[in-house]
């Protein structure tokens, strides 16, 4: 099977059993029989269940569809970053994380420190971890980066970190498995909220560590049992559920997406538009060169004057949520700054583009930002 489509719709599916569902219901329980010694797939909860089986085998096969792979998933994506993290480093190991991630990194990095972790930081843009990759035990990359949009060249990263004897975990959340697959562009990791884009209906909070070596996947699933971090079998099945959707999903939303951001770059109110499909943007050259082409995300990123600016056009948005998090069949947008810990002007705006029709959500825009600036 070679295309996304046939993929993500036989993902992870057990072989056809008479009478049976394609895809089983969940598997609720604490403990299973266990007689004897502890030994098979299936002792206690905490430690593994068959629908998280059966959707971390779908997952792999998506990220990694020509070697075998292990995956690991976990309650959120935070979750799952933590583990990758705090499975892999220890008192007096120095990691490279992005200065430009997900707005809890900072939050992460003072626990980090905290246990004697050594936390160094530079942008996404122009592959700048490079510059403080020197002795390091981990490089963690989020491409593109969220909310800014800016691309490293993973590739580049990977060979030189390796160089120097280090890991490479890459936050793979906007790109999802069918826009770009880290593993094959040389990282150890591959991490991402499945709250997103991957499960796409806003009802389902998930996370997940691919590799493709054993031995860090045997580190990242101790750490799971450790804490404790499990997904419940509910929302691994939702989420297995709504991967057959994916390639549908992610499709429409990159067509919106694009056409978004090319109606937004003929406004006068509207600067630092950023979306890597758009061939003016900074990042597309890299990001071509390491995405699927036409598989560029669904997020659009722009600045509005100011914060009431920001703020009039939100609230005249009529096929759009005022939510948070992106990735969902509905649009939504935020104004961004106002969660703090993400280096924004006041109207910055992160629009995730859902699976409307685009000419609706580019009417839409059109007319919220003409309300906005009659307002000023």
């Amino acid at each position: 099977m070679t295309g996304d489509g046939t993929r993500v719709v036989r993902a992870g599916l057990p072989e056809p059993e008479a009478y049976e569902p394609a895809l089983p219901g969940p598997v609720f329980a604490a403990h299973f029989h266990l007689p004897g010694d502890a030994e098979g797939p299936y002792t206690y909860g905490r430690v593994s269940n068959p629908t998280w089986t059966r959707l971390e085998t779908a997952i792999g096969e998506l990220e990694s569809p020509d070697e075998p792979a292990h995956t690991v998933a976990f309650a959120s994506g935070m979750a799952a970053i933590s583990a990758v993290l705090f499975s892999q480093l220890r008192a007096g190991d120095a990691v490279v994380l992005p200065n430009d991630g997900y707005q809890l990194l900072p939050a992460v990095r003072t626990r980090l420190e905290s246990y004697g972790i050594e936390v160094r930081t530079a942008p996404t843009a122009h592959d700048a971890q490079l510059g403080v990759l020197d002795g390091a035990r981990l490089l963690w990359l989020e491409t593109p980066s969220n909310p800014g949009l800016d691309v490293c060249d993973i590739r580049r990263l990977a060979a030189a970190a390796h160089e120097r004897g280090a890991l490479v975990a890459v936050d793979n959340t906007l790109a999802t498995p069918l826009g770009q697959r880290p593993l094959d562009l040389g990282a150890d990791f591959s991490v991402a909220s499945g709250t997103k884009a991957l499960t796409g209906h806003g009802d389902v909070l998930l996370g997940y560590v691919c590799t493709r070596d054993a031995a860090l996947a045997d580190g990242v699933q101790l750490w799971r049992k450790t804490v404790g971090a499990i997904p419940g079998p509910m929302e691994s099945w939702l989420a297995h559920r709504s991967l057959a959707t994916l390639s549908l999903r992610v499709r429409q939303q990159a067509v919106g997406a694009l056409a978004l951001a090319e109606a937004l770059s003929e406004r006068d109110d509207v600067t630092g538009l950023r979306h890597p499909g758009l061939p003016s943007d900074p990042s597309h050259a890299r990001a071509a060169a390491q995405m699927r082409p036409g598989h560029f995300g669904c997020v659009v990123s722009f600045t509005l004057p100011d914060k009431e600016h920001a703020e009039r056009f939100l609230a005249a948005l009529t096929l759009v949520d005022d939510a948070t998090s992106f990735g969902g069949v509905r649009s939504t947008a935020e104004r961004r700054a106002r969660w703090g810990g993400d280096a924004v002007p006041e109207g910055f705006i992160r629009f995730s583009v859902g699976v409307e029709d685009p000419h609706d959500l580019i009417a839409d825009v059109r007319q919220a930002l003409d309300a906005a600036q009659r307002g000023a």
